[in-house]
């Protein structure tokens, strides 16, 4: 028998076994656990972002097995087809294997710089969610709820997720987090620096609103949902975060924009009027509580 079925049945085999076993490790539950099974833990900051960048891994994991096997099963394929049923000249065996080596390990290769670039930056949005969170961990000692990572139900059953929510005596606040690269600065911009008008942000390459616009959205929302299960109006203040970058304001607008060493200040220095009750505080927190309660082993 020639040695390219040899070569071809072991890999067949390996890549068998290495299927079946990711299938049954991905598929296989942690026995014996100290918890009871009905456990459930607060969101933490970032809850949702870490999740995605534990499927990013999953993924990576298999494509890169895929990279590695796909391409030198099907050339070692070919070449056994080729050379013993067809008896093909070597140079047609060569560059058939070739071909087939080249393509799928191309296109797979593609496919993993992407996932690797689109895993950079999620796991830049995490440290910026964690950032912000420690930021406002001071608050926690002066009365505060902090809630990270709230789950909420856009249109069309879309699902999104609010990055922070303090509950205090002055209100909620919705905190949107946006987690930025600096780049190259245009002509009368500083690298570091965003300005806000009260009605866009300007960054060193450009304007936008989406930001913005997201914070509004996403504490209309949750002022909603609270007003629907207090059956009270509930005050709900959006704020816009930008960790690492200095914030210049110009205007005064529906959103606030802050840096996140400003967040407790900007929070504490509405306690001068209290809008809510610690009756009506213990409420909005139970139901916060109620919505960030689903991580489980």
């Amino acid at each position: 028998m020639s040695p390219l079925l040899y070569i071809f049945g072991f890999l067949a085999l390996f890549t068998g076994i290495c299927v079946v076993a990711l299938f049954i490790r991905q598929r296989g539950r942690q026995d014996r656990a100290p918890f009871p099974e009905n456990t459930r833990l607060l969101r933490a900051p970032g809850e949702s972002v870490r999740r995605k960048l534990a499927q990013m891994d999953e993924s990576f994991d298999t494509l890169f097995a895929a990279a590695c096997l796909l391409p030198l099963l099907l050339a070692s394929g070919t070449a056994a087809l080729l050379t013993l049923v067809f008896s093909a000249q070597h140079w047609l065996t060569f560059a058939a294997v070739a071909i087939v080596w080249i393509s799928p390990g191309t296109y797979l290769s593609r496919r993993l710089l992407a996932l690797a670039d689109r895993r950079r930056n999620t796991a830049l949005g995490y440290f910026g969610e964690l950032a912000v969170a420690e930021a406002l961990d001071p608050l926690k000692a002066t009365g505060h709820r902090v809630f990270h990572d709230v789950p909420g139900d856009g249109p069309a059953g879309k699902a999104f997720n609010l990055d922070h929510v303090v509950v205090g005596p002055a209100g909620v606040f919705a905190i949107e987090t946006k987690t930025r690269r600096k780049g190259r600065a245009r002509t009368g911009f500083m690298a570091h620096e965003i300005i806000y008008d009260g009605r866009a942000l300007s960054y060193p390459w450009g304007e936008d609103t989406f930001g913005l616009d997201q914070a509004r959205r996403q504490s209309e929302w949750l002022a909603g949902f609270l007003q629907q299960q207090l059956g009270r109006t509930v005050p709900v203040t959006p704020l816009l975060v930008f960790p690492g970058w200095f914030i210049i304001r110009k205007g005064l607008g529906p959103v606030n924009v802050l840096n996140p060493h400003e967040l407790p200040a900007a929070i504490e220095s509405r306690n001068a009027v209290p809008a809510l009750d610690p009756a009506a505080l213990d409420l909005i927190s139970r139901q916060l509580e109620a919505r960030c309660r689903d991580v489980e082993l």
